[in-house]
């Protein structure tokens, strides 16, 4: 502290900046943390769900209980558009598919929005994570130089070279690169982290439309 405080206005101004990167690198790992862990989570929890019931109106009935799960998102989206090419059968209690294929095209696009829909909001906030790894060392670089330089103009006024002179002025300087690769190192792990965790999510919404689909033409293909 007795360091930082004894810093020049630029190496503080960087520390701040750096500081203020760090502050919300972690605001945004403990929001992405359990926002992810929720998702995945309750996604298996409504794979299972899902596989276990006999009826589309029976799984949409229960689909708040999964909120937080991306796939109930698609499963909403795909169900809204079947049902708009859905005609009623008089003659039954139930409803018959329509034979139009083009039926099958929208609830396609339907679920092809949904998931682009759910992948911009995961991957929200993961790009000043990315920003907050790449740049921060360079920030904290920035502020090692200018530190270096106040030191050497400082040894130049003073005329003496001596360690008591050089170390104040290094340990300012220093300290910088120290925070910058504090604020970094969190943000590029958390990234690498969720860009993985992400991946998995986007694979089994990719896995449940083909499915959803299947349903929804072997049901046509049925009629």
């Amino acid at each position: 502290m007795a360091i930082i405080l004894g810093a020049g206005i630029i190496v503080k101004l960087v520390l701040l900046l750096l500081l203020s990167f760090s502050v919300v690198s972690w605001a945004i790992i403990l929001f992405k943390f359990f926002q992810v862990h929720r998702a995945n989570s309750e996604s298996e929890r409504f794979m299972d769900f899902f596989w276990k019931s006999k009826r589309f109106d029976a799984i949409a009935s229960q689909v708040d209980r999964f909120a937080n799960s991306p796939l109930t998102v698609l499963f909403n989206e795909g169900y809204s558009e079947l049902k708009k090419v859905v005609e009623p059968d008089r003659k039954s209690d139930g409803s018959a598919l329509s034979t139009d294929l083009g039926g099958v095209e929208n609830v396609s696009r339907a679920l092809r929005r949904a998931t682009n829909s759910e992948i911009t909001r995961l991957e929200k906030y993961l790009t000043f994570l990315a920003t907050t790894g790449s740049t921060s060392p360079f920030i904290g670089l920035f502020g090692t130089v200018w530190g270096i330089m106040t030191a050497f103009e400082g040894i130049g006024k003073t005329g003496s070279a001596s360690l008591a002179v050089v170390a104040p002025g290094i340990a300012e300087a220093l300290i910088a690169t120290a925070i910058g690769l504090v604020a970094a190192i969190p943000a590029v792990m958390a990234y690498n982290h969720f860009q993985h965790k992400i991946r998995v999510l986007i694979n089994e919404m990719d896995s449940f439309s083909t499915e959803f689909l299947n349903i929804v033409q072997r049901n046509i293909a049925g009629k």
